[in-house]
């Protein structure tokens, strides 16, 4: 199977978002390090592109890239991931992941 791209919408509590962006940031290295992980951050509006859609001010987006679908289902077991999902879950309204493959 090619490499998978990953896109995750995840929409914080109101006023949340910079708490869950610095614990997403905490545990970025250890993601990196992963086996197979591409590219892993988050994004959030850009001020200046008045001509876009924005998602808004407890609203931030995930890029990530893996190898292989195979190597992000054990990024989704792995136990740093396991806590800082833990350690978020109360300050989240809503999670969407999309993920894709190479066209």
């Amino acid at each position: 199977m090619s490499r998978v791209h990953v896109i995750a919408v995840i929409q914080t509590k109101p006023g949340k978002r910079d708490d869950v962006l610095k614990l997403f940031k905490a545990n970025v290295s250890a993601v990196l390090a992963e086996d197979g992980c591409i590219e892993y951050g988050a994004t959030v509006d850009c001020a200046a592109a008045t001509f876009a859609a924005p998602y808004g001010p407890d609203t931030f987006v995930v890029v990530e890239k893996w190898a292989s679908l195979d190597a992000l289902k054990a990024h989704g077991a792995s136990p740093h991931m396991k806590a800082y999902g833990a350690s978020t879950k109360e300050m989240l309204a809503e999670r969407t992941i999309h993920i894709m493959s190479d066209a």
